[in-house]
């Protein structure tokens, strides 16, 4: 679980045009943080490390230490709001979390042995991802920053599950959770399909028609 750490103030002045002001002044980025035994409150996070922070994949599975004007609260990324065309975040959920509580989260799958593996290098497979998250459940303390599978033993033809994973302890797949018609393909390695250039193939059969005459 990686360290990250963000500061913000409570935010009173609420409403689209107050968050437009906001962004304006190019500092702070609207929010808001809810769950637990507490109410929603609005607030607004520093900008310049909350855009490097959202640079680093593990943040989106990290509990982060959010600090509003000094008081400490352990949280999780629950959404992200973007402008459409501009390199802008509009507005962040943010979701309380405690030690004694479980959480569900998605973390990304990383694949590891790709360039060993058995079924692309030695039998002329190729490699197909299906899942690039995977759905846990676990206490804030065990929340990993993603997951790994080794595929430089997998061979041809083959579909590796959610059940193949690999988890860490403390750590459940939600999916599964709800029984074994859930265990989803995260991956597979197939023949590679060769495909035959439409005018190549207009070729081959005039040169063929050719010799039959």
């Amino acid at each position: 679980m990686s360290d990250f750490i963000l500061n913000a103030i409570v935010r009173n002045d609420l409403g689209k045009g107050a968050s437009r002001r906001l962004r304006r002044a190019n500092q702070q980025v609207p929010a808001v943080v809810y769950g637990g035994e507490k109410g929603a409150q609005s607030i607004s996070v520093e900008k310049t490390a909350f855009y490097k922070a959202i640079e680093d994949e593990s943040f989106f599975s990290s509990v982060i230490k959010l600090m509003i004007e000094g008081k400490e609260e352990q949280v999780v990324v629950r959404d992200l709001q973007r402008h459409p065309f501009k390199p802008l975040l509009i507005h962040a959920d943010f979701l309380r979390v405690d030690a004694t509580h479980e959480i569900n989260m998605s973390v990304p799958l990383h694949v590891t042995g790709e360039e060993a593996c058995v079924g692309i290098k030695d039998q002329g497979g190729e490699l197909h991802v299906m899942a690039n998250e995977v759905a846990i459940s676990c206490l804030p303390k065990d929340l990993p920053d993603y997951l790994e599978i080794d595929i430089s033993a997998v061979e041809l033809s083959t579909t590796l599950h959610l059940s193949d994973l690999t988890l860490p302890a403390g750590v459940t797949s939600v999916d599964l959770a709800h029984g074994e018609e859930h265990d989803n393909a995260v991956l597979s390695i197939t023949k590679v399909k060769v495909r035959v250039d439409e005018d190549e193939e207009g070729e081959s059969e005039g040169e063929e028609g050719g010799s039959a005459e």
